[in-house]
């Protein structure tokens, strides 16, 4: 691990592989313990406003189609609107006690809260900004996702997965019974992935016929997932070893194929078009993956406590969020693919202190 000052001094080292022209737009960086969202300007490299919230964030998603950011705080389930042009805080929605999670409807018209108490899914109008319907829940939620095809979710908890028809506001009988956690549709909203962590088995499933396809024995816990762009391979870390699972033929014949050493303990991944980045909190760095390969490339020190990461949509940049320190350390992408010693620290080009604790981002082209 290098030093915070090291850190904070290789920006001038490595100015000279900073390209000319940064990403056009936002990243929005929900800071938990500072109950506020840092918005960076990634064009200049730099915090452009701290918007303050009521509440500790944990989530943050950027509409597309909307100049709009939603910010979660679930110790008061509420839903805060930032506008994207003034970056400011315009509209608050309470709506219940205690939430977990959120997700964006693909049309982007309404937004899902998954809400421990009560326990429901909440969907939000979101040209209204009210609630437009509750649907109560059988268990404590742990997870959710939207189906990016059919007007479908999936609800996960420690006793069951279920699917929800989201026109209907109806909930299937449980597709699978275990201790669940993480859950995605894949690209064709035709298959549902579930991390079934007592079992340590990924059950996928059929979403038409609502029935279980395979389970996959997996060596990790999996607590946390993320797919290549194309939706053809599944990245799985957690508990277990010091490792990322590779899942593959999830469109055909799911089966689990390598597990590739990377870091230590790792945790949060994010990819670009080639590259899988995954975080070691404990160690304070980032190992980078080829996709192609599943070999290591690069391992990049970082900061302290990395717990995030998001990769531009340009593939531009790769930020890491630093929990302990406060910060979110930016990488060049371009630069890692052109590296030959894996421990040198030529892309990373800045570190930018953001907040108490930041959890999580979302970034957005202006």
């Amino acid at each position: 691990m290098i030093s915070r000052r090291t850190l904070l001094a290789l920006p001038f080292a490595a100015a000279c592989t900073r390209p000319q022209d940064g990403f056009r737009g936002y990243a929005f960086i929900a800071n938990q313990e500072g109950e506020a969202v840092a918005a960076v300007d990634l064009g200049v490299l730099a915090v452009a406003r701290h918007i303050p919230l009521q509440g500790a964030p944990s989530h943050v998603i950027a509409a597309a189609q909307r100049s709009l950011v939603y910010v979660l705080t679930p110790e008061t389930a509420s839903v805060h609107e930032i506008q994207i042009d003034n970056l400011r805080l315009s509209r608050k929605l309470t709506v219940a006690s205690q939430a977990i999670t959120m997700e964006l409807s693909t049309d982007e018209k309404s937004l899902y809260v998954l809400a421990r108490e009560p326990r429901a899914l909440i969907s939000v109008a979101l040209d209204t900004f009210k609630i437009d319907w509750k649907l109560q829940l059988p268990d404590e939620p742990v997870g959710m996702a939207v189906s990016p095809e059919r007007n479908t979710a999936a609800v996960t908890s420690a006793r069951a997965v279920h699917l929800v028809d989201l026109t209907a506001h109806r909930l299937s009988p449980p597709l699978g019974q275990g201790d669940y956690g993480p859950i995605q549709f894949l690209k064709d909203g035709k298959t549902l992935v579930a991390a079934n962590r007592g079992e340590r088995l990924l059950s996928v499933y059929s979403v038409a016929a609502q029935r279980l396809i395979s389970h996959l024995p997996v060596s990790v816990r999996p607590d946390q997932f993320c797919f290549s762009r194309d939706g053809g391979q599944l990245f799985v870390t957690g508990e277990g070893m010091d490792a990322v699972v590779v899942a593959w033929g999830l469109f055909s014949t799911p089966e689990v194929g390598d597990t590739v050493l990377a870091g230590h303990a790792p945790g949060a991944m994010d990819v670009s078009k080639d590259l899988l980045f995954v975080a070691s909190p404990q160690s304070g760095d980032v190992s980078i993956l080829s996709i192609a390969s599943r070999k290591v490339i690069a391992i990049v020190p970082v900061g302290s406590d990395p717990g995030f990461i998001r990769v531009t949509p340009d593939d531009q940049y790769a930020l890491i969020l630093n929990r302990k320190s406060g910060d979110v350390a930016i990488l060049s992408v371009p630069a890692i693919t052109k590296k030959k010693n894996r421990y040198k620290t030529a892309a990373l080009l800045t570190v930018i202190p953001v907040g108490s604790r930041p959890v999580s981002a979302a970034v957005r082209a202006v």
